[in-house]
């Protein structure tokens, strides 16, 4: 295991995601990069990606045969008076951003799409007197995966309680922590607040998947 790892002396990232936090986790021996709401990583080293979900979705996807995986971190915006999900809406763009940004990256690098696996994660019912967004947020990745005829392999989604995940994209390995105490109001803050702000813009331009 190594020590006294910094930024400067971590394994490499594309120049587009350096304003990720990574850091040396002791506990799994590896790199890890650590995504807020709204961010996404992909790498193509043996590292970790990690993030706490509360009514949001991460997806994990990677190709095994490249080694080739990232991580997102999204929640669906509610556009005007449209408050229920059915299909892709447009309410749903912000979910396709989310998703072909990274898949593309993947596919840019050398990934297959016939080929990439996905694992989902989120969708907690923990924002206070409000919609459930979580259930949209699921409803959503699940359409989106259907629609695109890619390959679900896991999820762990839903329930009340907000969720630390870490994701091995060279193994496709997995921990998910439930996060059951109640005494401590940061997530249901931070996914309120965030989904305030991202109801407010608008998702600028399509993104078309990368073949």
């Amino acid at each position: 295991m190594a020590v006294g790892f910094s930024r400067e002396n971590l394994p490499s990232c594309w120049q587009e995601f350096n304003h990720i936090n990574r850091y040396w986790d002791k506990n799994t021996g590896l790199p890890t990069a650590k995504i807020l709401p709204g961010e996404f990583y992909v790498t193509m080293h043996n590292e970790a990606i990690t993030t706490v979900l509360g009514s949001c979705i991460s997806a994990c996807i990677r190709d095994p045969g490249s080694g080739l995986g990232g991580m997102n971190h999204f929640m669906l915006p509610v556009q005007g008076d449209n408050t229920d999900f059915e299909g892709l809406s447009s309410a749903a763009r912000y979910g396709n951003f989310a998703m072909e940004q990274m898949i593309n990256d993947i596919l840019r690098n050398g990934g297959r799409r016939e080929k990439l696996e996905i694992k989902i994660f989120g969708g907690g019912k923990v924002m206070r007197g409000m919609m459930d967004v979580g259930k949209r947020n699921i409803a959503f990745a699940k359409e989106y995966i259907e629609v695109e005829k890619l390959n679900l392999v896991a999820e762990d989604v839903g329930g009340m309680y907000p969720r630390k995940v870490v994701y091995f994209p060279k193994t496709g390995k997995v921990l998910i922590k439930k996060l059951y105490s109640k005494h401590n109001s940061t997530i249901e803050d931070r996914d309120e607040n965030y989904f305030s702000r991202i109801s407010k813009q608008e998702v600028a331009g399509d993104v078309e998947l990368f073949d």
